[in-house]
């Protein structure tokens, strides 16, 4: 990480220093925010993280309880999700604390004597290397402990306002703030009082009994699989040798467990099969006990015991499976109104939890919301790029939601209805990028380009994430990963590959540099009269020779900016290969050379020769505010 540009710096550097309306932050909500996020969950938490990086950006998110979730549902952290935490500063830390996912086991009946369940395959998790991140297990309360501190530690000081329940809101066309939102205080003594608070923008993030959602108009379609699932956390005596490693069981008997160690050594959780419910008996099913879930479990586990010491939490839901109709408050797009209400997460789509996938999904939604809010309301973009957000993470929910009927119809059937007896473990190993959270890939739009140069870049599909690589910085020569150095600091980032020619010579790159910094149409310089371009871009180079053989002195000077009030030289921006590791050759970059541009939520929006400056100037001409 980088500081010490704006002065020496002797505290804890991940605090980055206050600005904007960071500086004089009110302690008690003010009448009027920029954005209002309702719901401090995985999705609200993380947009309040990204928005925090937008100092001149006002974000307030308001949360019905008291103070931080104790406890929470969700455990499942994608590959994905851990590159994400990566950007936000704290990816460390959390797979130190987290239980990692490295196989799965499938246990199935004895085929001597089906009363027994045998282990027929232990599969690896991650068997292709889609992520140099793992897989991980950890609290979801956890998990926002991280994001909290995150968005307190951006420039904004974002933190949540507890006590706030949302009751609705009024959506007017004209007046700077048009969204009037009524809350109501749930604790510190004013309980049952109401008061209003007007925003520009609001972003729903209350679970799936949504009253966002329901204020404007948008509604859940889809359905239940009428099948029960008891799921419980406990500590627990047990002869069931894989009890700390992730299981798919499936009984002789009927039923199946879906098994996962938790974080800190002892903890696990079992997904314990019901059965079917019937059409009438949904409430009924949810009276069922925790010691019935926990004779249920030793049923299926059959010879093996579970002798259960204490509870830590535990529920029973059926499988649902529904997707909003649209994810912000234009009920017709074609009429040319701009969307300033939006819903993410829970509020848009729901299904199992077996898969691990609603978290993560939820988070990726508050993502790629949140730095479209802070371009937009920074004066960096035009408005009508808050609109690719429904249309980008509608299709992506789609997807999960198709997926997750598979998976949990799947761990519902008896052994018996499988025609093949390794069908799901075939599948499970045949979707491993799906259940790692890469499988999104968006569609062509205002921010991501039609994939004409895609042969340039093999490696880095356009509109997938942007997958990391280890190069060596020419500066000290350390080697590291390429996409570990980007933040997310709301910034674009363009990955410049070099050509071949030595850097001494002149060469594609060094053409491209000088035009990147001097051009009229650069996006570097088409931005305000206060534009900052280090601070909307992020420029990288990379070289194909090793480090010792760069020139550092001829490297052209946008790849090296000055930065600060003392304008220092930015050194750590000028890469070069590892002689056993070429990033050229692991993601098939042309050796004419490429640049790969990338949003600032880590996903792949173009691939261009290094020639094509008209096709990149004229990329981000629409994107970029005048």
């Amino acid at each position: 990480m980088q500081f010490h540009h704006h002065g020496y710096v002797s505290h804890n550097p991940r605090i980055q220093p206050a600005a904007g309306v960071g500086l004089d932050r009110s302690e008690t909500l003010p009448e009027s925010v920029d954005v209002l996020i309702v719901g401090s969950g995985p999705a609200g938490m993380i947009t309040a993280a990204q928005l925090a990086q937008f100092p001149g950006v006002s974000t307030r998110i308001v949360e019905r309880r008291a103070g931080r979730l104790e406890v929470g549902q969700a455990d499942g952290i994608q590959a994905r999700s851990v590159e994400t935490f990566q950007a936000l500063g704290f990816a460390g830390r959390i797979i130190d604390e987290a239980y990692r996912i490295t196989e799965m086991a499938f246990w199935k009946p004895d085929s001597e004597n089906p009363d027994r369940i045998v282990r027929t395959a232990c599969t690896p998790d991650d068997p292709g290397g889609i992520s140099e991140f793992p897989h991980l297990i950890v609290n979801q309360a956890r998990v926002l402990d991280y994001l909290t501190e995150a968005a307190a530690n951006g420039p904004a000081r974002v933190r949540p306002d507890y006590g706030f329940e949302f009751e609705g809101l009024e959506v007017d066309a004209e007046g700077e703030y048009p969204v009037t939102v009524t809350l109501k205080h749930t604790s510190g003594g004013q309980e049952g009082q109401t008061r209003t608070v007007r925003a520009k923008y609001v972003v729903g993030c209350d679970g799936a009994r949504s009253r966002v959602r329901d204020a404007i108009g948008c509604t859940l379609a889809g359905d239940r699989a009428n099948h029960a699932w008891g799921v419980m956390d406990v500590l627990a005596v047990t002869d069931f040798p894989d009890i700390r490693t992730k299981c798919a069981i499936q009984s002789g008997t009927g039923g199946s467990i879906l098994l996962i160690p938790r974080e800190g050594g002892y903890l696990f959780r079992m997904y314990v099969d019901l059965g079917e419910v019937p059409a009438e008996g949904s409430n009924a099913v949810r009276e069922t006990s925790i010691e019935e879930i926990i004779a249920k479990a030793n049923e299926i586990m059959h010879p093996y015991t579970v002798e259960v010491r204490n509870v830590a939490w535990h529920s029973v839901y059926e499988v649902g499976h529904r997707l909003s109709d649209r994810f912000d408050d234009v009920e017709d797009p074609g009429a040319g109104r701009l969307p300033h209400v939006f819903i993410t997460g829970d509020a848009c789509h729901t299904h199992s939890a077996k898969a691990g996938q609603g978290m993560n999904v939820s988070m990726q939604d508050g993502f790629n919301l949140g730095w479209k809010l802070g371009h937009v309301l920074s004066g960096r973009s035009p408005a009508s790029l808050l609109s690719s957000y429904s249309a980008e993470r509608q299709v992506v929910a789609k997807n999960l939601i198709d997926f997750d009927k598979q998976w949990s119809t799947l761990m519902a059937k008896r052994p018996e209805e499988f025609e093949d007896p390794s069908e799901l473990e075939d599948f499970y190993m045949g979707t491993i990028e799906f259940l790692a959270g890469f499988m999104t890939e968006y569609a062509p739009s205002l921010i991501t380009a039609e994939a004409h140069h895609q042969q340039l870049a093999t490696g880095f599909p356009v509109g997938k994430r942007f997958k990391s690589a280890r190069v060596s910085r020419v500066c000290d020569g350390n080697p590291l990963h390429l996409g570990h150095q980007a933040t997310a600091d709301g910034r674009w980032r363009l990955y410049v590959f070099a050509d071949s020619a030595p850097s001494h010579e002149s060469s594609a790159v060094d053409t491209f540099g000088e035009w990147l910094a001097t051009a009229a149409d650069s996006p570097l310089n088409v931005g305000p009269r206060d534009f900052d371009p280090s601070a909307w871009f992020d420029i990288k180079v990379i070289y194909q020779q090793p480090h010792a053989a760069v020139a550092i002195a001829s490297v052209p000077q946008v790849f090296m900016p000055r930065v600060g009030p003392f304008e220092l030289v930015n050194y750590e921006n000028v890469f070069a290969v590892l002689p056993d590791d070429d990033i050229f050759e692991a993601r098939g970059i042309d050796r004419r050379g490429a640049v790969i541009v990338v949003r600032p939520d880590q996903y792949v929006a173009h691939v261009l020769p290094l020639s094509a400056t008209d096709e990149l100037g004229g990329f981000f001409r629409p994107i970029l505010a005048p």
